[in-house]
């Protein structure tokens, strides 16, 4: 179903796409533009999130690791 999704938005797409860089092209080419483009643009944002979840993951079991250090400091003392 999304592969389905961004080849609707990808025909979409490319056609503003062509028309705000004023580009000539034939239907069929401004429809494989915008799907193409579409499919790119969607692998590289599902990858740049997958990476911030993982560097977030990690972000907070530092944080999370810091806390503990902390809270053993407190009871040490």
């Amino acid at each position: 179903m999304p592969v389905l999704f961004l080849i609707i938005v990808g025909a979409a797409a490319g056609l503003i796409a062509t028309r705000v860089m004023r580009v000539e092209a034939s239907l069929m080419a401004t429809i494989g533009i915008g799907i193409a483009g579409a499919l790119i643009g969607g692998l590289v944002l599902r990858f740049l999130l997958v990476v911030s979840g993982m560097a977030a993951g990690l972000i907070g079991a530092v944080l999370g690791a810091m806390l503990l250090i902390w809270i053993y400091q407190q009871f040490r003392r």
